[in-house]
């Protein structure tokens, strides 16, 4: 059992592991939905959000919660940590949801691992960045056999408003997720390109804008980005290039390994890489400047 200061039973407890930009506020968004949360995150309790318990290492977590999430950097992370849950002693976790980004082939092995150990995995990646997670208009989408995703239902919901459930088993989620972003990545890229040209020719930055969001042109990254962190200049949307590079890539290792078609998914990624080696760790909406620079050829 859990006990609060009195001594009285508490109530179960979620686990989360990973309190990075997005790990926090997911993990406030539970607390916010009325959820007891303890949290561990390996560059210590600095980053412990307001209202949350913090957890010395992952087997006090374990201990504690029956389930936990995890808001990990990539599958490495999440294997590591699935192995730190599967080896503690009269561990209370049951379930473990992973919002992370890892890839189609590491959420396959996440789940057969915590599986052998019997633990339910729910593969569950996020979309929509911090801003999106604050609002609580992130989309997580969610794969797992369907009697294991009833029983945490109410953390799913605590984590975001937005939610799908897209198959029944561990890495259909991150298939889906890869492709988002993806798409999020060559929208950005294209449309980098797209305004630096039309800025070459003297057209104004917000007339285009205004004008390709009522045309054939529109994206997310006109509609949005663009709007938002390019022309204000604030390139804050809280996503670094270097993640989106990563993701990117991963798309495309998937895609490879399926015989998929990936003649544009290979140019996508390189373009990313290579912004990534020269500014690494900025904001993935600098794309931009990097481009319009000519960043693409002098990297290369």
């Amino acid at each position: 059992m859990t006990y609060d200061g009195e001594g009285k039973e508490a109530p179960n407890p979620v686990g989360f592991v990973g309190l990075g930009n997005m790990g926090s506020v997911l993990a406030s968004n539970l607390v916010g939905a009325g959820l007891t949360v303890v949290a561990h995150d390996a560059a210590g309790s600095a980053r412990c959000p307001e209202g949350v318990t913090w957890a010395a290492g992952i087997a006090q977590v374990a201990g504690q919660a029956g389930t936990v999430v995890l808001s990990l950097p990539d599958g490495q992370a999440s294997e590591q940590v699935a192995r730190d849950i599967a080896a503690v002693a009269g561990r209370r976790t049951t379930h473990v949801i992973d919002t992370s980004t890892i890839g189609v082939s590491a959420a396959e092995s996440v789940g057969a691992l915590l599986h052998g150990a019997g633990v339910a995995y729910v593969d569950a990646p996020v979309s929509g960045g911090v801003a999106g997670a604050r609002a609580r208009t992130l989309v997580v989408m969610y794969a797992a056999p369907e009697q294991e995703c009833s029983s945490i239902e109410a953390v799913l919901a605590g984590l975001s408003d937005r939610r799908y459930r897209v198959g029944d088993r561990p890495g259909m989620a991150q298939a889906l997720k890869l492709a988002n972003n993806y798409l999020s990545a060559i929208a950005l890229a294209a449309t980098s390109e797209a305004i630096s040209f039309g800025l070459s020719v003297g057209l104004d930055m917000a007339t285009m804008l205004q004008v390709l969001n009522t045309a054939s042109g529109q994206s997310q990254a006109t509609s949005d980005k663009f709007p938002k962190h390019v022309l204000t200049g604030r390139y804050s949307a809280g996503f670094t290039n270097s993640l989106m590079s990563k993701d990117v890539g991963l798309y495309l290792q998937e895609v490879r390994d399926r015989g998929g078609p990936a003649a544009l998914a290979g140019v996508t990624a390189t373009i990313w890489e290579r912004f990534a080696s020269v500014q690494p760790g900025a904001d993935f909406t600098r794309i931009f400047p990097f481009v319009e620079g000519d960043g693409c050829s002098r990297a290369g």
